[in-house]
This record gives structure tokens, sequence and C-alpha cells, in this order.
């Protein structure tokens, strides 16, 4: 810690500092506050997004088992691939995080007359499928940019409440002392002084 100038000046810097300090740290506060419930509501929209995938996976199951075509689906899996995964931005407690909007597909169409005629339905359980996996994704992004940003207000809470204005109030007292000390030597020595004074004029 550099040393505080023992001065007026010095300690008006001070008592302005620690104002500055204790006038951010209630807002850094808040913030970290809203960047913790935002991570904790990713977490929570993660796992819905997981046990919507599930049932959505148990209904395409179901009609595989129903028709008793399992190479069906691993048809639809080639002729179905993701084109473009569509985004657009947020701004969630001072973060700009990413927004999952849709997933364009690119897809080839079956032959009408060979297929099953409810691979229609299964293409869209699948795209669904798809759509909820690239959604989790950009919510694990949201979550991770939130974490990142979490833990420089965690930081910047910590220098100020354990570190900045502890310091500013301890140089503050330093300086109250040093500047107490000198004015009461001053007096004692305008006390010297003066008696010297007197004693010269008796």
């Amino acid at each position: 810690m550099p040393k505080v100038k023992l001065t007026k000046t010095a300690l008006k810097q001070e008592r302005d500092s620690l104002k500055q300090f204790q006038r951010f740290l209630p807002t850094l506060q808040l913030k970290k506050q809203q960047l913790q419930l935002e991570m904790r509501t990713c977490l929570e929209r993660i796992e819905k997004n997981r046990e919507f995938e599930h049932a959505t996976k148990d209904a395409l199951r179901s009609w595989t088992a129903l028709f008793g075509d399992s190479a069906a689906v691993g048809r639809i899996e080639q002729n179905l691939s993701v084109k473009e995964v569509v985004t657009g931005e947020q701004n969630i407690a001072g973060v700009d995080v990413p927004v999952f909007k849709e997933v364009i597909f690119e897809f080839k169409p079956f032959d009408l007359f060979a297929d099953e005629p409810w691979l229609d339905d299964a293409v869209e359980s699948v795209k669904k499928i798809v759509s909820i996996q690239e959604e989790r994704e950009i919510i694990r992004r949201q979550y991770e940019l939130i974490a990142d940003e979490l833990r420089v207000t965690t930081q910047r809470v910590n220098l100020f409440e354990k570190v900045k204005i502890p310091e500013c109030k301890e140089n503050i007292r330093a300086i109250q002392i040093y500047l107490g000390d000198m004015d009461t030597a001053a007096v004692a020595r305008s006390k010297i002084a003066k008696k010297k004074l007197q004693e010269t004029v008796a």
C-alpha cells in the first residue's frame, strides 16, 4: 500500500474517495444479486428444456414402436440437417447475451409413395428435438456469460468492501491523528514562545 500524505489535501481526497466507494458499493451488490438470480433462472430453464426434450423423444419412440419402423427415423436424420441457428441479443443485468429464436432446417423430401404417412409428423418431432437442444446450448452460453460477469462483479464488491473502503478509513484516521498532533504541537510551541516573550519583557 502506498504511503499516504499526511496533509489536509490528502484528507479531503481520502474522504472523497470513501464517499465514492460507499456510493458505488450498493449498486455493485445489487448487480451481484441480479446476476446470481439470472444464473438460477438459466439452470431452471435448462432443466425444463431437458424435460421437454425427453417428453418429445418419448412421443417419437412411441410412434416408431407403433408402426414398427425404427429405420425410418434414420432416414429422417439423413434427410434433415441444420442450416442455421437464428439468435437475437438481450441485455440481462448489464450483460449482452444471445437469445434463441429458431432453427432453420434443410430438408430433402421423402418419396410420398414409398414412405410411411406418419413420417411428416415424425420429421416435425425431430425438428422440435433439435430446436430444443439448440435452445439449451444458447441458454448454457447465457449462463457462462452471466457467470463471467458475476465473477468480475464479485471481485469488485470484494475490492471495495475488503480493501478500498477499509484502506480509506485507515488513511483518514492516520491523517486526522497526525494533523491533531501537529495542532497540539503548534499550540504548545505557541505557549512556549509566548512565555519566553513574557520572560524577555520582564
